[in-house]
């Protein structure tokens, strides 16, 4: 299981600016990227560092799937549309009032155009996690998933966990147990 931290910053800062940072030290190059909400660059930011040495090259668009959760959808970004209905509502913030919106943005990104799933869970639902993603790869549909869950709550504090998960064997066995131990760490 490969636990190596890649990168770290002062616990301090807020997040927009921890968001920042990240873009910059990874030299990523998206300009959508300074539009979209906390969220969704979350998932974003997750999904590129898990991304960044992965050979897609004999998997078809069709074969990645995404399938995440969290357990306060886009409340988040809701309260902030809220507040612009009292001048002009916002349709750059309406648009990110779902939270399926941050899976969208990492399919656009990736050219990822398999299954794409967001629950809202109370809680890290393991169980539910590993049996979507298990059906998917029975049914021959997937050959790659990026799993996991993406929370943004409102004061800000907010949480990361994506797993790749392949049709080929992995150092680390693909099951509801690990993935509880993997998020629960």
């Amino acid at each position: 299981m490969d636990q190596e931290q890649v990168f770290s910053v002062n616990g301090n800062e807020s997040f927009s600016d921890y968001a920042k940072s990240t873009y910059k030290h990874f030299d990523i190059k998206y300009t959508k990227f300074y539009k979209m909400d906390a969220l969704s660059k979350l998932g974003f930011l997750a999904a590129e560092i898990l991304l960044m040495d992965v050979n897609k090259e004999n998997i078809q668009p069709e074969e990645i799937a995404i399938i995440c959760a969290n357990s306060s959808s886009s409340l988040h970004t809701d309260q902030h549309y809220q507040h612009t209905i009292s001048d002009i509502p916002s349709p750059s913030v309406f648009v990110y009032t779902l939270a399926n919106i941050v899976a969208g943005e990492i399919c656009i990104r990736n050219n990822i155009k398999g299954e794409s799933l967001f629950f809202i869970q109370e809680d890290f639902d393991s169980k539910s996690i590993y049996e979507y993603v298990n059906i998917l790869f029975k049914n021959k549909s997937t050959k790659l998933c990026i799993a996991g869950w993406i929370e943004m709550n409102m004061n800000e504090t907010y949480r990361a966990d994506l797993f790749l998960i392949s049709e080929n064997k992995a150092e680390l066995e693909f099951n509801e147990s690990n993935l509880n131990l993997i998020f629960n760490k």
